[in-house]
Parts: C-alpha cells; structure tokens; sequence
C-alpha cells in the first residue's frame, strides 16, 4: 500500500471519529446551556452540577449528524433512532425520542427537566422545553416557537405511538411528552417482552410434517413477495395453527409475534416488529358471514399473519389477502407421527390408516394412551388404551355442545334386520376408507369429493338408531358425541351457525363421530318467507346445509321421519337407513341380550313376550329394567310375575292394554306359587 493510500485512510478515520458522537451527552450539554446564568457561575444546586458535568459535550453540527450518526457503543440510542426510517426521521424527532428516553432511564434526569421547567413543568419534557432546545441548538432555521412545536406534535414519532403527549387539558406549550413504556423496556438487545404479545408458543416447537412443511414454505414464499401482503392461516387447532405460523415466520428469517390483546399491543407496535425483524401474527374467532378488516399497523411495511377458524372473511387497505386451510398429514406422515410417540409399528400401521387426526391430536392421544396403560400395569400401549385416552380427554369447546356417548358395543349387541346390518356395515366401510375413496376414480369425481360421511337413521323411538350410532363409533375405534340441541340453538341471529361452525370444527379436528338425534328440528324442511322470521331460519337451514356437506368427519342424524327433510339436504346424505320396529324373531333375541342370566323365565315365556309384545327395543328396555328393581328390592331373579308387572307399567306409559293372554300368565304364576 502507498503511502498516499495510507494517509488517506487514516484521514477518513479520523473524520469518522469526528462525525461520531453520542447524542445522549450532547442533549445533556444542550441542556446545560438552557441553565440560568446564576446557576452557570455557580452549582449550588444538585440538579445544575449534574448538567454542568456535560457543558463541555455540546458543540454545533450539522442536521444529517443528529438524524444518522450515533455512538455505535450505545445500542440504546442507536435502537431508539433505527426506531424511525431514514425516510421519516426528523431532528426534532429524534431529539425528542433521546430526551424522553433518558427521562425514563436516569434517575436524575427527570429531577434536571423539573428544576428547568420550574414553576409549571414537571419531570417529563414539555412542547415549550423541546422547541427552546431546537432553537438553542441552531438547528431550527427560521421556524417560530409555535411551528416547532406543531411539528413535533404531529411529527412521525406522535404519529407511530413512539411518543405520546399529555395532558390533554393544558396549554400547548405546557403539554408533556412521554416515551411508550414498551419501547423504553425493548431499545436494548435483551429479551423482547411486548404488552398484549408473545414470541412463545407454548413449547410446541415441533417440526411440521413434510407435506404441511413444504406448503408453509410456499406460503412464506408468497408473502416475501411484495409488500404488506396478509395470509390467513385457517383451522380448528389453535395449536397446529401457531406451529405453522412459527413456521412460516421462520422461512421469512423472522420471529412471529402473537398478539392476543390488540387494544394493548397495537400502539407503536408497526416500527418495532420492523426493527427487531418481528411477523405480526393475529388471532381471530369469527363465525359464518362474519366480516373483519385487518387493522393497520403503523410504520410496518412486511407481512401479517391471520389465525382464524374456517369461517369468517377479510379485508385489507392495503396488500393482498390469501388463505391457507392447514391439511392433515398424509397416511404416512401419521403413521411415522403414531410410531415416534407410541414405539409401535403394527398399532401406528392400523391408527394411521383408520383414522384421520391432525399432529396435535396424535402426540395427545399418544401421551395420553401412555399414560393409561401404565395405570392398567401394561407393557405396551394397545387399541384399547387409545380409545380410552380418546374418552379420558375433556374436548375444549365441545363439551358445552355436545355430550360423549360411551358405550363398548358388540355385534351381537345390535339387533337389527339383515338389510339394515348389511348398511350399517357398508356405512363402516365408507367411514374407514373415506380419506382415499376418490383414489384413481374419474375426474369429475375428484374434483368435487369431500371426505366427510354423512348419514340419516330413520325409524319409530326405540328402534336402535342411537345403538347403532355408537356400534358404528365402536368398530371404528373413535369417540362418538350426542348433540345437544338446546345449547346449539339460539333466538339471536347468526349464534346458532356460529355454534355449529365451533362445533363441526372441532370435531373435525378430533376425528369425533358426531350425532344429531331429532335432527329434523334443525335441518328441517325450509318455510315459505312470510315474515322476517321465516327469511332468517330459512338463511339458517341454508347455512347448515353447506357447512354439513363440507364437513370432512362422521356426522350421524335420527329422525322418525325422513319426509321432515329438505330434499337439498337429503342429496347432500351419502346413506339413508332404515329402523323398523322389530318382528317377533328380533324381539326374541332383543329380550334375550337385555334379561342375560339373572332370571327365572322360561324359554316358551321369552317365546310369548316376543310374540305378544308388539314393543321396540328402547320399550323393552325399559321393561327389563322396572322388573330388575322388583326383583333386586326382593333380592332374587327376574320373575315372570316381574315382567308383567313391568309390562303393565309400560303399557300405561304408551296408553295401551297388555293382553288378556299376559294377564293370565301373571295369574296362573300367582296361583302356582
């Protein structure tokens, strides 16, 4: 190198050092001027030798050193002035943002501030106290007192919640000003805390599995192009949401912010996600028709994440706005998922092809069946350990709707026609195969097939149609949930689709088997619209209709009827079953598997009450169970003389006479004995 190189690089060096300085001391200085001449000559008092110690750190520079240049080892101030774009700094700013925040960080500074504003200031800086130091400064060219005082109320730091004036009430000259308390905690390089936000996720920093990885990475792909684009990540697991979020945030070479309180987390939120490389990420619970539009986030120009459930729209000012439904893994991705947390390849072969669970719901399912067979003293988690654990969990936000229905069914436990089991066994297969169902089968099919089963049972009360729902539920190995009705229903409008929007997607979620006894009180026939009234259950039934043909689960309606059914909603069934009342050879075999062993009847009696009973299996229940209280209150067996007597009972329930036959069997047993 040259001697003149040489020279010349130790010359820009030193102009360098030069142009560096630390604007924390040369506003100290400043102040230090603005002391009254008594004070200069002499520091009596405390707060005017604290400032006299920095008079000598003023000195006159030009603009673009207050607004570009600060002492790089104080990475406060340097965070606090990055805090505004280049294109939006201003000196006044800049000064304000550095005195409001050595106010709030020396102890002594908000005692100096009061001692020069004295008698009317306080500790914080006022509107007058910033414009005399421009001035003093001689930086402010030729703007009046007022003008700079205007210019900084409505300066880029005010406008992005940086600053914030006070009160209200008092003259302008008087009004305060005072630095965001989030953003005096969160200039330094430690730990980021942020009000109404989050960078945690609840330590689920799990790896997504390769086919919902690869979409996020597309979708990351997507929001990097462009500015201020929107992706509304949609489905019904709150967690599996945030890991995708994460996710993408991680693509992007940012950290997501989750915020669930935007009244507290929004105020100069814009320009510290754009400093600390933050993705603002959003929660929404919308219901159907529900429409949102995006808040504005001042002085962030890069992407925002939306987490919303499956319905709902929204809009934006400004960028685009795509969603993203996130999907189940694939057969594979679950079977490996199955084998990681259960250590069982022939089990996570069997659960990953049966059933349809999304990642959250398979690591629980697997704690939790984990747990269960050690309470039972197993070696190995088994199918049985996984339903159970598929009971033992409180579903969030279904149970206020629905009720589990738990039942160990076999198949000789349903007694039903030939027909009926023939359908109820093709539904089975319908159910275990509906992921793949469409497979290799025509276009067309394909491109309009959705995965959910939807069927109808129809048949007088107490034909089996509730068994046969959690008969269903039992050979497939998934929990099976009743209804409610009354609390999905509501007077008020849209609460009812949004109930069952809430409901259908957590179902969905869990893979629930879901059942609607007398479902035709909500998916009825729709009305001619009289009034207004018969115009909303109409939009009501419409929205059902929909919802429920794109459910992806098991959803399981009963009726007595199927006439009480919109036509439209009947297209939309896959299977429609029919519940007859039993004959006499089925009600034989139904009294059979209620009585079991603990009774004294004879086979030509069980013969007469199947032939003379003209009851369906709900009636016999019940008659089972009346004659098991007279029995066991006598401590013995099922008598015949307890049967009739419970007939009778049930018979007067239903408004009806037993036979003169069944009488007279009670009174032959009466004599006998």
């Amino acid at each position: 190198m040259s001697d003149h190189m040489v020279t010349s690089k130790i010359r820009d060096s030193r102009q360098a050092r030069e142009q560096i300085f630390s604007l924390s001391d040369w506003i100290m200085g400043l102040l230090a001027r603005m002391l009254p001449n008594k004070q200069l000559q002499s520091d009596t008092q405390i707060e005017a030798a604290y400032l006299l110690a920095y008079a000598g750190s003023f000195a006159p520079v030009p603009p673009q050193n207050i607004l570009f240049v600060s002492d790089q080892t104080r990475s406060e101030e340097s965070n606090l002035i990055g805090l505004l774009s280049k294109e939006d700094r201003s000196t006044l700013d800049v000064l304000a943002l550095i005195l409001c925040y050595l106010v709030e960080t020396d102890p002594m500074m908000g005692r100096c501030i009061a001692y020069l504003q004295q008698p009317i200031g306080g500790s914080r800086p006022t509107l007058s106290l910033l414009s005399t130091m421009f001035c003093e400064s001689g930086l402010n060219g030729r703007d009046s007192a007022a003008t700079v005082m205007a210019k900084i109320a409505n300066g880029k730091a005010v406008q992005l919640g940086l600053l914030k004036i006070l009160n209200d009430s008092f003259p302008f000259p008087e009004r305060s000003l005072r630095l965001h308390d989030p953003v005096v905690m969160n200039v330094t390089d430690s730990e980021f805390h942020w009000p109404g936000a989050s960078t945690d996720i609840g330590g689920l920093r799990l790896e997504l599995p390769p086919s919902i990885a690869e979409r996020a990475f597309r979708q990351a792909e997507s929001l990097a192009h462009g500015s201020g684009n929107i992706l509304v990540i949609r489905s019904s697991s709150a967690r599996e949401k945030d890991l995708a979020a994460y996710h993408v945030s991680r693509y992007l070479n940012r950290r997501a912010l989750f915020i669930d309180d935007q009244d507290r987390a929004m105020t100069a939120l814009g320009p510290v996600c754009e400093q600390k490389k933050l993705l603002p990420v959003l929660r929404y619970d919308g219901g159907p028709g529900s429409q949102v539009e995006v808040p504005v986030i001042a002085g962030y120009r890069g992407p925002i994440i939306l987490l919303a459930g499956h319905e709902g729209a929204f809009e934006a000012k400004h960028g685009s706005v795509t969603s993203w439904i996130i999907p189940f893994p694939t057969p594979e991705e679950r079977r490996k998922l199955w084998e990681t947390h259960l250590g069982n390849h022939e089990l996570a072969g069997r659960l990953a092809s049966d059933h349809v669970h999304g990642m959250e719901r398979i690591i629980e399912l697997s704690s939790l069946a984990k747990r269960q067979s050690i309470i039972e003293n197993k070696q190995n988690v088994g199918i049985d350990d996984i339903r159970e654990a598929a009971w033992l969990r409180e579903s969030k936000g279904l149970n206020s709707m629905a009720q589990p229905v738990k039942a160990n069914m076999t198949d000789n436990t349903l007694v039903v026609r030939p027909q009926t089991r023939h359908q109820l066994s093709l539904l089975e297969q319908r159910c275990r195969l509906r992921e793949r169902l469409a497979d290799n089968l025509g276009i067309t099919l394909q491109a309009r097939y959705q995965m959910g089963v939807k069927a109808l049972f129809t048949g007088p009360s107490g034909t089996g149609k509730t068994l046969a729902a959690s008969w269903l539920a039992f050979r497939l190995g998934i929990t099976i949930y009743r209804v409610d009705l009354a609390s999905i229903t509501s007077k008020y409008i849209g609460e009812t689709e949004k109930n069952l929007s809430q409901l259908l997607g957590q179902a969905e979620q869990e893979d629930i088997l879901l059942l609607f006894d007398e479902a035709d009180s909500l998916f009825g026939k729709r009305t001619d619209v009289k009034d207004s009234n018969d115009r909303f259950a109409n939009a009501q039934t419409n929205y059902l209709l929909q919802r429920i043909e794109s459910y992806s689960g098991v959803v399981l309606l009963t009726s007595n009827s199927r006439a009480r059914f919109d036509a439209a909603f009947t297209r939309r069934l896959d299977m429609m079953i029919d519940f007859p009342l039993p004959n006499p050879e089925e009600r034989r075999e139904i009294w059979l598997n209620h009585l079991g062993s603990f009774h004294t009847l004879t086979k030509g009696n069980i013969n007469q009450l199947a032939v003379q009973c003209d009851l369906s299996g709900g009636h016999i229940r019940n008659v089972v169970l009346t004659a098991a209280v007279i029995a066991k209150h006598s401590r013995r067996k099922i008598s015949i003389e307890d049967m009739v007597l419970a007939l009778m009972d049930e018979y007067h329930k239903l408004g009806k006479q037993i036979s003169q036959e069944l009488k007279k069997l009670k009174t032959e047993n009466l004599t006998g004995s």
